[in-house]
């Protein structure tokens, strides 16, 4: 028996609904549109290096938003990401250059600078109650001046030599700095989806409070939190030495605001409690191809500052609209097909059961038997 073809669609695409696949695949869908208009609008983006240029950029705005995105999920913000870069370039090159220090030494250096910055921040913001805002707001000052003292204003060039080999290396084609990003991708997922900490987490940035009753100390993991997001951030900072070259006190100006804004794109929340790693490689990804078209099409200067304010702006939009309205809609939906099942099933279940007639019948042939 042949099943009809209308039939076998309206089977296909039963329980489908539209908005919860936006909600959910939204992001990838305006990726892969872009892709598309920008295939046909400019010769060079579809050429294996404007593809490698993205995604190395990309693999460089990922490190530090993954950091980034541990602190929006316990509910806090950090303002300091982009300082911290910098400091991280400046030592990573100036130690070697200026006292003989070995490379290794200086690479642990800059990564320490990071966590100290991290652990400040998540000190004084849970011990003395002090917005995340403020605080990473001051330390982002610290960090500048830091950098600005160490070199006197100059960049420091050039950098250690085995820095720029591995900076430089590929495999296959695909340069080192791409999968070492992805590498990093794929712990923070572990770490978050797989591990007790990542539970805690997110437990603290859905509710701090219960959290705490339930045997979680919040301070602890928020403080370690700010420490993930400050070690990122001079990971982030070796990577973008490689890039440019050199140890620069300005680099990192405004990255601040471009992983906000790539992390809360991503779908994690600005109240905390809810994210994804993959969600944020994508959001930075857009952002990454917003950049690179704005390039190819050659808008004037300074007008990516603009499209970044306009995107984070319309993110922190976009968000609010999914937390107060998308999901609680989601939810009624979820429940009322749950009462429908629940419906089905009890009217199933009242319409298998045998009739008055039908059990004197076998009551009366068991008897005669």
């Amino acid at each position: 028996m042949s099943i009809p073809v209308t039939d076998a669609k309206k089977s296909l695409f039963q329980g489908v609904n539209p908005v919860s696949v936006l909600n959910r695949f939204g992001l990838l869908i305006v990726i892969l549109i872009g892709v598309a208009i920008m295939s046909q609008v400019s010769p060079v983006f579809f050429t294996w290096i404007n593809f490698t240029n993205v995604l190395y950029v990309a693999s460089l705005v990922a490190v530090v938003a993954i950091g980034q995105m541990f602190v929006l999920l316990v509910g806090g913000i950090d303002l300091s990401v982009g300082a911290i870069v910098a400091v991280s370039s400046v030592f990573v090159v100036g130690l070697p250059q200026q006292n003989d220090v070995p490379t290794w030494a200086a690479v642990l250096v800059s990564l320490g600078w990071g966590i100290v910055f991290g652990f400040v921040n998540g000190f004084v913001t849970t011990k003395f109650k002090i917005s995340a805002l403020i605080v990473t707001l001051g330390t982002m000052s610290i960090a500048r001046g830091i950098a600005y003292i160490y070199t006197g204003g100059s960049n420091l060039a050039p950098i250690p030599a085995d820095l720029a080999a591995v900076g430089n290396a590929s495999i296959g084609g695909f340069p080192v700095v791409i999968l070492f990003a992805l590498a990093i991708a794929v712990i923070a997922h572990i770490v978050l989806s797989r591990t007790r900490f990542g539970r805690s987490v997110y437990a603290v940035g859905g509710n701090a409070v219960a959290a705490k009753f339930s045997g979680i100390r919040s301070d602890r993991i928020m403080i370690l939190a700010f420490m993930v997001s400050g070690l990122l951030a001079a990971v982030g900072g070796l990577m973008i030495t490689v890039r440019l070259g050199a140890g620069s006190a300005s680099s990192g100006t405004g990255l601040e605001l471009t992983v906000i804004a790539a992390v809360v794109i991503g779908g994690t929340s600005l109240f905390g409690g809810e994210g994804k790693v993959a969600g944020t490689l994508l959001g930075v990804l857009l952002l990454g191809l917003v950049q690179n078209s704005i390039n190819l099409l050659s808008v004037p200067p300074n007008f990516d500052l603009v499209v970044s304010g306009i995107v984070i702006i319309l993110a922190a939009g976009v968000d609010v609209y999914r937390r107060l309205r998308l999901e609680p809609a989601l939810a009624r939906r979820a429940l009322e097909r749950q009462k429908q099942a629940e419906a089905r099933a009890e009217a199933k279940a009242v319409s298998e059961q045998p009739t008055s007639d039908d059990e004197k019948a076998d009551a009366t042939s068991s008897l005669s038997k």
